[in-house]
């Protein structure tokens, strides 16, 4: 199988927004997935996972400003940041099907 792809970071001012994504190589339908990151010097943490059934759950620092969402019939999963901080910059990875993405670096200006 081949590793997940994620796309859609880039450098953005603090309060703006990005939309990631995430291509997944198989059929995403049954699978629970989730995006997390990694700033440098930290260990990776958890940012948001997505049950098959579209449960959803977050971080406590990215709660009400982060939407992550799926779509089965393109096998993508989405991860949508708002009113983004300094803090969140990281690369940030999806997991799918026990296979982590390559990253997509996330910078955001203050």
């Amino acid at each position: 199988q081949v590793r997940p792809v994620e796309s859609g970071g880039g450098l953005v001012q603090a309060g703006g927004s990005l939309r990631l994504s995430c291509a997944a190589s198989t059929n995403i339908f049954s699978l629970n997935m989730g995006w997390y990151r990694q700033a440098p010097g930290k260990q990776r943490e958890v940012v948001a996972t997505i049950t098959s059934g579209g449960s959803t759950n977050y971080a406590d620092s990215v709660k009400g400003r982060f939407t992550i969402s799926r779509d089965n019939a393109k096998n993508t999963l989405y991860l949508q940041m708002n009113s983004l901080k300094f803090e969140d910059t990281a690369v940030y990875y999806c997991y799918v099907n026990l296979r982590w993405g390559q990253g997509t670096q996330v910078t955001v200006s203050s």
